[in-house]
């Protein structure tokens, strides 16, 4: 109903949404309401909260800017949606993230070191006789301030003889240059050393040291004439190459590449140091000259964010200069936003790739806090995503703080937490895919409790206590340590051997740096895999089939059906990767970009296959009645039906299958794919191999973006692994999967440099007692202890010494 008095809607009114799985669903939502929505992965609930809410209210924005303008924006097309009314602008917090930039930190994100800048601009201690500096020189990002040797990068990166030629018993001509590239490139430099005079075929130890000096390390690139050796069948003609040193061309793919690849290869041969010039602060002398409460800007943005606002205190007191006063204030304020949510430990220099999506979105967070919008709608993917329950709470402060100040919070979530305290929940489901794609409820939380279908309900109204395990023990280790790395000084941790450990502890307590120093050359644990939530392809020719190994198996069944025999068709026919049996015209992408000028670029099916990805010719071979096209868009579902009696197939479906993957089409786009899917599709890989020796397995949150219902499918599939004798350690805030694990090794108290040491281990009804643990009460409650921590001291039997144990 229209409000009769404000003459405005106070609902959002979506009208046949049919975004991805959406089945034209109408919803309507409240405005001014904590709302959330909910379902199992591939439900549909982040295409109506993203890919339509949001994505409408985009569009809406861009049509109000200058068609000019438009161009220079990138843009979303239109959502697949009948209408949608009651809309007011929109702010999406993703979890997304921009490509790795150094140059991007906390700092930056949130502003405060805009405001930090200029404090030390306008109250700084300036040298006697020194010009008063602007903020910009006191950046590392600008000319101004940039460090001039390494360009305000603090870091210096070089190479030597033994990084770029590792096997010196080699020839250039065998490959002794390891860093060059292959194929042509490579062949060419090999060619341009040849017809300089260079004998590429002696044992690079043998060259004359000053030959293997100005092959690595000249800075000239000659320029002469290449006669190639002929080649049986092929004409080679005569060409003007050019030579770069070996260190030259490595430091260029490192600094300019856009390939990820290119980029990991390069920084193989490389060694980094801090820049001798500025000693890694970044910055020109003449900034660090300038201090403020006896410390430079570099100094500051190096502590966590709650002892820099403990520096900051006393010039914001009342009495202290004007100036100083003012800008303290309001860095305190900013300050405070971002330790409210938990993030206090960062410092203002630490760099974006090095922090977690759930870490970079609460930054986000912080900052949309400090700038005080109202009447927006606030999309929110997953906030709690990486949280400790312990911080957990203080993010549901903050969601009422935005709602308070007069804006709609739209949230996408799992965490029960979250879901309970909601004003409203949309429910979606039952299922993912293709048995999703409905909303069950839309309404008050409580209402749930009616709505059968509901693969939420259960876990929000009927909880159980997760059931304690067998008493575990261990009979032999895995160690690692003494780790010394971020806020870990020493530490030395031992996981069970043939048991699921997991790893907690408040956000910044350690717990990724721990276990990243896992590896197989550890004590006890053998071969080591690591599934991360990295994703498994960069670009849309990437997809789950290929990634799997399955696409493999399809195509060698269709170059073995008669029509493709009769036809010569081999393998590589049935691929939309290489030139053959793809359509040319969309180089098997399936579609095209079609640009509109004034509009936002769009992806149309391209003309020719209709998006089928073959020319005609590849598509009228057929394998069981379907077609290479056709198999690509079945479901996994559907595929394990379909090739149920092909075992190669079979054992790869079969275990997307377990691990909750049903829903997903065998050619759907890797960049389509959340990280948690990523992350389970990799582990689904991982366990269609035979498993002989003992493994190792390391997760780093493998619940984040998982429903409830689909926690208990991973846990499952980890369990299988342990029952197999291998050993598995995950990094997890889910207290239901700590809960249900063997053993329980809890990092902190708290994060940052409170952080950084085990303070409780053992199995999880013993940490769950644990005084000085934050992990325990929520323990604790998930394995329904009521009232019980141990009072021993911090160095007493909370914490059980597994060293000397065998």
């Amino acid at each position: 109903m229209q409000d009769p008095l404000s003459g405005h809607d106070p609902f959002v009114r979506v009208r046949g949404a049919r975004e991805h799985n959406l089945r034209s669903v109408d919803v309507d939502i409240p405005r001014d309401t904590l709302t959330v929505f909910t379902g199992v992965s591939g439900s549909g609930k982040s295409s109506l909260a993203f890919g339509t809410i949001y994505a409408e209210a985009q569009r809406r924005y861009f049509e109000s800017v200058a068609p000019y303008a438009r161009r220079l924006i990138h843009q979303v097309g239109a959502p697949k949606v009948g209408e949608i009314t009651g809309l007011p602008p929109a702010v999406s917090l993703e979890q997304r993230r921009a490509a790795p930039n150094a140059r991007s930190s906390v700092g930056t994100v949130t502003t405060l070191s805009n405001s930090l800048r200029m404090l030390y601009s306008r109250a700084g201690d300036h040298p006697a006789g020194a010009p008063r500096l602007d903020s910009d020189a006191f950046s590392p990002n600008t000319a101004a301030g940039a460090c001039p040797s390494c360009h305000g990068l603090g870091l210096i990166h070089e190479t030597s003889e033994e990084l770029l030629v590792p096997d010196p018993g080699l020839s250039i001509r065998e490959g002794a240059v390891a860093s060059w590239p292959g194929a042509w490139q490579g062949k060419n430099l090999r060619h341009v050393l040849a017809a300089l005079g260079h004998d590429v075929d002696r044992p690079w130890r043998e060259l004359d040291p000053k030959d293997r000096e100005w092959i690595l390390f000249t800075d000239e690139q000659p320029v002469v004439t290449v006669h190639p050796v002929r080649e049986a069948g092929r004409i080679q003609r005569p060409y003007q190459g050019t030579y770069t040193g070996a260190r030259r061309l490595v430091l260029r793919t490192y600094s300019d590449s856009k390939s990820p690849a290119l980029r990991a290869k390069a920084e193989r041969f490389l060694t980094s140091a801090p820049c001798p010039v500025c000693g890694g602060s970044r910055l020109r002398p003449e900034a660090l000259a300038v201090t403020f409460a006896g410390r430079t800007i570099a100094e500051l943005a190096a502590l966590p964010l709650t002892a820099l606002a403990e520096v900051l205190a006393p010039a914001a007191a009342p009495g202290a200069p004007e100036t100083a006063r003012v800008l303290a204030e309001d860095l305190l304020a900013r300050i405070a936003t971002v330790t409210e949510l938990g993030l206090g430990y960062l410092g203002l220099d630490r760099t974006t790739p090095t922090l977690s999506n759930g870490e970079l979105q609460r930054l986000r967070l912080a900052t949309q806090l400090r700038a005080g919008l109202f009447g927006v709608v606030y999309v929110l993917d997953e906030p709690s995503a990486g949280l400790h329950p312990a911080d957990t709470e203080a993010l549901l402060v903050v969601l009422d703080r935005l709602k308070a100040a007069g804006n709609t919070v739209f949230v996408v979530e799992h965490h029960l937490d979250v879901v309970r305290h909601a004003d409203w929940l949309v429910d979606v489901g039952p299922r993912a895919g293709e048995h999703g794609g409905r909303v069950l409820h839309s309404g008050p939380p409580g209402l749930l409790a009616h709505v059968e279908e509901s693969a939420t309900r259960r876990f929000l109204f009927d909880p159980e206590p997760v059931p304690a395990r067998p008493p575990l023990e261990p009979g032999a280790w895995v160690r690692t340590g003494p780790v010394t790395r971020h806020n870990l000084r020493g530490v030395d941790a031992a996981f069970p051997r043939g048991a699921l450990t997991a790893v907690t502890g408040v956000s910044g307590s350690g717990k990724s740096t721990l276990v990243g120093a896992l590896t197989g050359e550890g004590e006890g644990a053998g071969r080591t895999v690591t599934v991360d939530q990295r994703p498994i392809g960069r670009t849309p020719r990437s997809n789950l089939a290929t990634y799997t190994g399955l696409f493999d198996v399809v195509r060698k069944l269709f170059a073995e059906t008669e029509e493709a025999r009769a036809r010569g068709y081999k393998v590589g026919r049935f691929s939309f990767n290489v030139p053959g049996g793809r359509c040319e015209t969309c180089q098997g992408e399936g579609f095209v970009s079609v640009e509109l000028l004034f509009l936002p670029s769009t992806y149309a099916p391209c003309p020719d296959c209709r998006g089928a990805r073959y020319n005609p010719e590849t598509l009228q071979v057929r394998l069981r009645g379907l077609t290479i096209s056709e198999v690509l868009d079945l479901t996994v579902e559907s595929a394990a039906e379909f090739f149920a009696d092909v075992p190669a197939a079979a054992r790869s479906l079969t275990t997307l299958l377990d691990v909750g993957l049903g829903y997903l089409r065998l050619g759907q786009p890797a960049t389509e794919l959340s990280g948690g899917e990523a992350q389970r599709i990799k582990l689904a890989s991982e366990l269609q191999r035979p498993r002989r020796a003992h493994t190792l397995y390391v997760l780093d949150e493998p619940t984040t973006g998982l429903h409830p219902a689909d926690v208990e499918v991973l846990v499952r599939q980890l369990r299988g692994l342990v029952d197999g004798g291998h050993t598995v350690v995950v990094v997890e805030h889910d207290m239901d999967v700590a809960a249900g694990a063997d053993w329980v090794v809890d990092l902190g108290p708290g994060g940052g440099a409170d952080g950084g040491r085990i303070v409780a281990e053992g199995p999880p009804d013993r940490v769950a007692r644990a005084a000085e643990s934050r992990t325990a009460p929520y323990l604790a409650r998930a394995l329904g202890i009521t009232g019980a921590t141990d009072q021993a001291s911090p160095s007493g039997s909370a914490r059980q010494d597994p060293a000397g144990a065998d």
